[in-house]
């Protein structure tokens, strides 16, 4: 295992478990790096229950990355409506959608040709 794609699993671990703490709901991780031209390795997609949860979320993700890895997204997207925020960590980007959000853009069908893993 390489020293990138160590870090790389550190980071899915320490994401997914940010989303875990605060309840996120219909964890998805999408692996991406058979696609060719994708934009990242990486999708993470979890859902919230409101405005509120979605940013709570985001926050947990962005606690946890800071404390334990001492790392930060690149550009987060999204926090003023708190439908949907992205944060972008280069290889893994993280996307938390409120549910209705998440069925019409449906990025999981978008990406259909990446290896879906359920968490939860």
């Amino acid at each position: 295992m390489t020293k990138k794609t160590k870090s790389i699993d550190d980071l899915i671990a320490v994401i997914l478990k940010g989303i875990d703490e605060l309840k996120g709901q219909d964890i998805q991780l999408l692996d991406l790096r058979k696609i060719e031209n994708s934009v990242c390795d990486y999708f993470i997609i979890c859902s919230g229950t409101s405005n509120t949860h979605v940013n709570a979320i985001t926050g947990s993700i962005q606690k946890m990355t800071s404390k334990q890895l001492k790392d930060h997204p690149w550009h987060v997207e999204g926090e003023q409506s708190s439908e949907w925020i992205l944060l972008d960590y280069i290889n893994v980007v993280v996307h938390v959608f409120q549910k209705h959000t998440r069925e019409f853009y449906d990025i999981e069908s978008l990406w259909g040709d990446a290896t879906i893993t359920h968490i939860s």
